[in-house]
This record gives C-alpha cells, sequence and structure tokens, in this order.
C-alpha cells in the first residue's frame, strides 16, 4: 500500500460544511475568574454536558476541580465551592454520558473516583465521593466512560494498566495488560466494542476489551503517535503526531490493517500536542494545538482526498485544554454543530466557541442534525461484560432536548477489601516506585495511625466512664438491700 501524500491547494467540491464559521460567546456569556490548574499534564482538563462545566483547579495540597451550572456564566465567586477528596492533583475528569449529573476523576494519588453532584451544582466543599475505586499501583492519567453501556469505566495509569471498572459492583473486572509503556489517549468506536490506543511505546493499538486481546498493532516509526480517535462507522482511525522532522501531522489509518496509514499530512512545525474531536454526525474533525489560538477544521470522505480541508478558526488566546458539549446540548436554532470551552489559562476564562453552518431559513435543519446518540444506554454493565454490543439509541434533535433523565445511579455496597484481576490482588503488596509515592503512603500510614489512636482514645473515655456507671449501680444495690 502506497501511503498517499495529501495537498494544501483547495479543491473546488460541494459541501455543506465549507462554510462553517466559529462564533465566540460575548464576555457576559464566558465564565471568568477561575483559577485553572497549572499542571502541564497533556489533557483538557474540563469536562462539559448540557447541565454542567468541571474545570480542574489549581490548588494547594491535594487536588480539585469545580464544577458550574452552563447557565452560570460570568465572574466565579474566589470561596466558590470545590470537589476537592483526592490526595494528588487530578488529572482527568469526565462527565457519565448516561446520568448528567455523575462525574467520575482520576489522580496522582492512584484512585478513580466518581462523584454525584446535586442538582443545581454545589453549595459547600464536596469531599465524599461516592465510590473511591483503587486498583493502580501509580497514578492515574486518563478515564473514559464505556460509549453504549451505563456503569463502565475504564482508566489508564502509569503502570502501564487499562483497568474495566463495573460500577455496578463498584470493582475492576478486567485488566488490560498489553502496554509497554505510559497510555497517551484512549477512543471507543461506536458500540464500544473495540478500544484504539496510543501509547509512549510508539504503537497503535485496536484491542478487543473484553477479552485484552491486541486485534491491530503498529509501530509507527515515521509518524510518532500522540492521540487517536475512531471515526465513527467509517472503520477508520485518524491519529495526531510528529513526523521524523519533528513536523506536527495527522495520519489515516484503516482499522482492520495498521501496516501503513492510508494518508499521512504534515500541518506545520509547532510544538504544541494536538488534539483530535471527531463529530460522526457531520464527519467533521477539529485540530486544536495545545498552546494555540487556532482550531483547523476539515471534511472526512470515504473516497479520495478522505481529509478535505475546510477552514480555520483564529483567536490570539493560547488553549490549554478544550471541553466539548454533547449534541443534545446544541444550538439548533442557530445552525449549530459542535461547541467548545476553551480554557484559557493566563486570564482564568473559559470561552465558549460555536461552530455554526450559516443558513438563511429559520426551520430546523434536518441535513445537518441527523439521528443522534442520546442519553439513554443501549445495554446494562452485566450485559456489556457477559459479550452483547448494541448501537448507541438515537434520538432527535428536533424538538429540542426535554426528555428527564431516567438513568439512576445506584451506589453498590462493598464489603470485600480485596481487589483480584487476573489472578492478582491489586491493593496487596504494591511497593512504591518514586520517592512521592513513598512519601504520600507514609503521610497516608500517619493519617491512618492517627486516627486509629483516636479512636482507642475515645473507646478508654467510654470504657471508663462505663465501669464508673457499673460501680456505682453496685453501691446502690447494696444500700437498697
Amino acid at each position: 500500500m502506497t501511503v498517499t501524500k495529501m495537498s494544501w491547494r483547495p479543491t473546488y467540491r460541494s459541501s455543506k460544511f465549507r462554510n462553517v464559521y466559529g462564533k465566540v460567546a460575548n464576555r457576559e456569556h464566558c465564565f471568568d475568574g477561575i483559577p485553572i490548574t497549572k499542571n502541564v499534564h497533556d489533557n483538557h482538563f474540563c469536562a462539559v454536558n448540557s447541565k454542567f462545566l468541571a474545570v480542574v483547579t489549581e490548588s494547594a495540597g491535594g487536588g480539585s476541580f469545580i464544577v458550574i451550572p452552563v447557565s452560570q456564566s460570568g465572574r466565579l465567586d474566589s470561596h466558590y465551592p470545590k470537589v476537592c477528596g483526592h490526595n494528588g492533583n487530578v488529572l482527568d475528569i469526565k462527565w457519565n454520558p448516561f446520568c448528567e449529573n455523575i462525574i467520575a476523576s482520576c489522580s496522582e494519588d492512584t484512585s478513580v473516583r466518581v462523584w454525584e453532584i446535586p442538582e443545581g451544582g454545589l453549595r459547600r466543599n464536596m469531599m465524599e465521593a461516592v465510590l473511591e475505586l483503587y486498583g493502580h499501583s501509580r497514578r492515574v492519567g486518563l478515564i473514559e466512560w464505556h460509549p453504549t453501556s451505563s456503569g463502565i469505566l475504564f482508566s489508564a495509569g502509569y503502570d502501564y494498566k487499562i483497568l474495566i471498572w463495573n460500577l455496578e459492583i463498584g470493582e475492576p473486572v478486567k485488566m488490560i495488560d498489553c502496554h509497554t509503556d505510559v497510555i497517551l489517549s484512549m477512543s471507543f468506536n461506536t458500540d464500544g466494542s473495540l478500544l484504539a490506543t496510543s501509547c509512549k511505546d510508539k504503537k497503535l493499538r485496536v484491542i478487543e476489551p473484553r477479552s485484552g486481546r491486541v486485534l491491530q498493532q503498529a509501530s509507527c516509526k515515521n509518524h510518532r503517535v500522540n492521540r487517536v480517535v475512531f471515526l465513527g462507522n467509517m472503520k477508520r482511525l485518524l491519529t495526531t503526531g510528529v513526523s521524523r522532522w519533528n513536523t506536527r501531522q495527522i495520519a489515516l489509518w484503516d482499522q482492520e490493517d495498521l501496516s501503513m496509514p492510508i494518508v499521512e499530512e504534515d500541518i506545520d512545525g509547532l510544538s504544541g500536542l494536538l488534539f483530535p474531536f471527531y463529530d460522526a454526525d457531520t464527519h467533521m474533525l477539529y485540530l486544536a494545538g495545545k498552546g494555540d489560538g487556532n482550531i483547523r477544521y476539515f471534511e472526512i470522505t470515504t473516497e479520495k482526498p478522505y481529509i478535505q480541508y475546510l477552514m480555520e478558526f483564529r483567536s490570539p488566546a493560547p488553549q490549554k485544554g478544550l471541553g466539548v458539549m454533547p449534541k443534545h446540548g446544541m444550538d439548533v436554532a442557530a445552525c449549530e454543530v459542535y461547541r467548545f470551552y476553551k480554557l484559557v489559562t493566563l486570564k482564568g476564562l473559559i470561552e465558549p466557541i460555536s461552530m455554526i453552518v450559516p443558513r438563511r431559513s429559520d426551520t430546523y435543519q434536518e441535513d445537518i442534525y441527523p439521528m443522534t446518540a442520546g442519553t439513554e444506554p443501549a445495554l446494562s454493565a452485566s450485559e456489556w461484560l457477559s459479550g452483547i454490543d448494541r448501537d448507541p439509541v438515537l434520538m432527535s434533535l428536533k424538538d429540542g432536548y426535554h426528555r428527564p433523565n431516567q438513568v439512576v445511579f445506584k451506589v453498590p455496597v462493598k464489603e470485600k477489601k480485596s481487589v483480584v484481576v487476573n489472578g492478582i490482588d491489586l491493593l496487596e503488596n504494591v511497593p512504591p516506585r518514586t520517592e512521592n509515592e513513598l512519601l504520600r503512603m507514609f503521610f497516608r500510614q500517619q493519617d491512618e495511625l492517627r486516627r486509629l489512636k483516636e479512636e482507642l482514645t475515645t473507646k478508654d473515655v467510654r470504657i471508663r466512664q462505663l465501669e464508673l456507671e457499673l460501680n456505682n449501680l453496685k453501691n446502690v444495690s447494696p444500700n437498697n438491700a
């Protein structure tokens, strides 16, 4: 197979998206005064759904993030409550796609936590998670919810392992152990039957997640892969990375044959990581560079030239990360097809950017809003784990989004303390690998010792009180006699 090199010369083909433009929200609809984290981890630090905007914040000791109702724009109070139960920096946050009050977070403290945000947002700091999940031996850098099953969460740690958590029982049920270095990104196909990963070991993998079997693997010598994304049902993958000449590059792959990319294209000579975002409804690909101010967008087709450059949104403010609003949160009256929430660290600002298809008519534009994945799960966690695959339950955006969510998150009752996956107890004898981990473990044990001593003292006092009461009763009895 020969790799096709694309040309930047515009080819004039008809596309309903060729005039899509980016529109920044007015200042009063931006979120201001937010202490956005200064962590250099290559994640977005931002997650959005139709109810809430969550952003990882800078905090002294431990890790925290804030959750703001999306309708509550403007300047944030400096004492605004936070979600602050983690003992280390928060590295990733993701909203549950089927239950919009449930958010998962992962941290340097090796834990994954699941939080339930009350309706209307937080009124005080939240310290207690509904679930605390321990199974990784090192910090956890990535989390992803399964796209069609409720209660399945994937986490990738710096121990080079991916754990699959069944939140119906609050335990890890599978461990994917095929990576030899840090996992950089994870992406699911439409029905969640395949998982694509990029890794620091310079390999691109397509994995069957339930068995952990690697179906396809590419060793990328000319294209060093950073991020990977499944292109909906097209049986294609798109990766962003770096060429051998250190230029930023994208590559298109056939998911059933990773021997060589179908197309490679150099983007520019900048150094920031390229984040890919794919909209399966419009077949549009957005590329946003970390530290850049611009967002390029393309149309993906099944025939040559495969990747068609459309236009570029430009802004002078550099972006640290980008959150993306789900489709049911779009403003269909304004012909909005995608919405980013851009983190501008230096200004403590979050800027919504709407991608709009210009149309004269005020009627519902059915051609740009096909049936889309909704907020109803297609199957339960136990069904998916048993081997069943189902496509997402689709919904129409025509009448707006008013359906009340029927999914209720149930917290499992946890009794057993050991976590056994593939015959290995993940919580037993996990040695610290760095000085920081050793210190964290030491301080955690010190806190536990302090708590146990206080508990012992309290019980000693109670025993003394009961002994005195018993003596009093004995003394009263003879006198009565």
